[in-house]
């Protein structure tokens, strides 16, 4: 299948992934999650929402908890956008393809417009919030893994070619991706905006749901304290993968964890500078290995199948058949 082409002009200019929100049923139990394990900081709290962010981070949030009837969905996919008049610009073109799009007041936000794409996933886009002290170089506030940013956030979609298609429309530009049979067809696409590798990714699966949002972490020794820090709070069996390194993506130490509502989020520590509009994106075939990890087992079956739903978006089955190995997979092969 053809890679959709770079637009260089896009109707309106995301600069990055900015924050996520998500529905929990315990803010306690969340908080203790987030800023004792990853290591995350509380810039404010009221009685149903917590907000968070990463010790590099100089906004006010980047995850959003709000206790309600739905724990364990997700609410918002927030991205930011340049300038003010770029939200104006987005929602003229999302309301053009017949696609919903209204502003809204939201704490600790200026102005903010909420869209649903193509398949029904629910976008913040926000061109600024309030500003917080960066507490990058308070290292007495660090804490299990001092998670420092969010940086990308990847969605299970039903059709990959089709989200390929719209958000290379609007200005994503794909870096690396996964393709599958003959006709190379598309299983993940890497996209980004700020000039690492992605700020979102779609994997073929059961969507649009949201897989999991990412956290970079300052070296492998926080992440092994991350791993530490979890085991003797008692949230030892909430490692889902890893430790590991990805073979995509510029070959991070990586681990996924999912939080007391099933959320899943990484931390992993580098990836590589991908600017330049000449470089050509880098293709991987869904059944080498080294595409998921350097070394090590592949992933448990959960890893694939499982994630979190969207607030009303209706989920339906992938088009494409072809899956990768999965641990279960890996050691009925292997036994004996």
């Amino acid at each position: 299948m053809p890679l959709p082409k770079l637009n260089l002009t896009p109707p309106f200019n995301v600069t990055r992934a900015g924050h996520v929100v998500l529905e929990v049923a315990d803010l306690d139990a969340s908080r203790e999650f987030y800023c004792d394990v990853v290591g995350m900081l509380e810039t404010d709290r009221t009685s149903d929402t917590l907000y968070l962010r990463g010790v590099e981070e100089v906004c006010h949030h980047s995850l959003v908890l709000k206790v309600g009837p739905a724990a364990g969905t997700c609410r918002q996919i927030g991205l930011r956008v340049q300038t003010d008049e770029d939200l104006d610009r987005a929602a003229h073109h999302f309301k053009s393809l017949g696609l919903p799009a209204e502003f809204v007041e939201v704490p600790y936000q200026d102005r903010t417009l909420h869209v649903r794409d193509p398949f029904g996933m629910p976008l913040e886009l926000v061109a600024s919030m309030d500003l917080v002290k960066r507490e990058l170089h308070s290292y007495s506030k660090y804490r299990g893994g001092a998670a420092q940013r969010l940086d990308h956030f990847q969605f299970q979609c039903s059709r990959v070619q089709d989200a390929a298609d719209f958000y290379a429309s609007t200005g994503f530009r794909i870096s690396e991706y996964a393709a599958a049979g003959p006709d190379d067809e598309l299983w993940a696409v890497f996209f980004q905006r700020k000039g690492n590798p992605h700020d979102v990714v779609f994997a073929n699966g059961p969507g649009p749901r949201l897989h999991h949002f990412a956290y970079t972490i300052r070296d492998s020794h926080e992440l092994i304290h991350l791993c530490d820090t979890a085991g003797s709070l008692g949230y030892g069996l909430s490692l889902e993968r890893g430790p590991g390194r990805h073979g995509m993506a510029g070959g991070a130490l990586f681990v996924y964890l999912r939080d007391p509502d099933g959320h899943r989020i990484e931390c992993f520590n580098t990836h590589y500078q991908t600017i330049d509009i000449e470089e050509d994106p880098v293709r991987w075939d869904i059944s080498d290995p080294m595409r998921s990890n350097i070394w090590g087992p592949p992933a448990v079956e959960k890893w694939f199948t499982e994630a979190t739903v969207f607030a009303g978006a209706k989920v339906e089955p992938p088009r494409l058949k072809a899956q990768p190995e999965t641990l279960e997979q890996f050691l009925r092969t292997h036994q004996g």
